[in-house]
């Protein structure tokens, strides 16, 4: 299954009725040549044992209302940087302690997709977890922050995500601005009717498809076909 199958059946997951909502999170399951949407709660209670980790290949987002601005619709992936490195570090066997991506690690766990809804536009976009963290340099700091951790504990608590997360996102890789700035740019831009500084939107821009390599679709809610935009 490619990346535009699985963004074409989040298109039909939200168009068959899963329209009322201004957050919902669903991990996405392979199974043959089929995915289903899990969500959390039945995530958790059927990955007995780990039976369903193996199948586990992303984890889908979709923000309504509550980010319905065009900085994040334009730029989905911006508002995910903690759920990455939750996601990378149950990948590579980390589990955290407050369980919130399950008991087991997630070692086949591939997908990271965001989609957020602007009047009649549903714009998804999927990131390869591996690529992203490489460019991310996430392997480097994870392994600064933990060290050989995994060998005897693979426990990780809250304050090491959001050091590991602190660290991610002080690397200026954004046309020399770190993660939270360059984002706060676009915000400043897009929301405020800012000018004077379409250089560096340009610059963001780039730099946010060259780090975080989205596959990008964006649907017309009313024909459902995919658009350009």
């Amino acid at each position: 299954m490619d990346e535009y199958q699985i963004l074409d059946q989040v298109k039909d997951w939200y168009r068959e009725g899963h329209r009322e909502w201004d957050y919902v999170q669903y991990y996405v399951l392979l199974n043959g040549s089929r995915i289903s949407f899990v969500s959390p709660p039945s995530f958790h209670e059927s990955n007995t044992q780990g039976h369903i980790s193996d199948r586990t290949i992303g984890l889908v987002n979709l923000y309504g209302v509550i980010r319905s601005k065009m900085e994040s619709f334009e730029f989905p992936m911006f508002a995910n940087s903690k759920g990455i490195v939750e996601l990378f570090v149950y990948k590579r066997g980390y589990v955290l302690v407050d369980q919130k991506h399950g008991r087991y690690p997630l070692p086949n766990l591939k997908y990271v997709v965001s989609g957020v809804v602007r009047e009649n536009r549903l714009a998804v976009e999927l990131i390869d977890l591996d690529v992203v963290a490489n460019n991310l340099n996430l392997p480097n700091i994870v392994s600064s922050v933990l060290g050989p951790k995994l060998l005897s504990e693979n426990n990780i608590n809250e304050n090491e995500i959001n050091e590991i997360n602190h660290l991610m996102m002080s690397q200026k890789l954004f046309a020399g601005h770190t993660w939270d700035f360059a984002e706060f740019i676009m915000t400043l831009y897009f929301g405020m009717n800012a000018r004077g500084v379409p250089k560096d939107i340009i610059k963001i821009s780039e730099a946010y498809e060259q780090v975080l390599r989205p596959y990008r679709v964006v649907y017309d809610t009313k024909t459902w076909q995919p658009v350009v935009f």
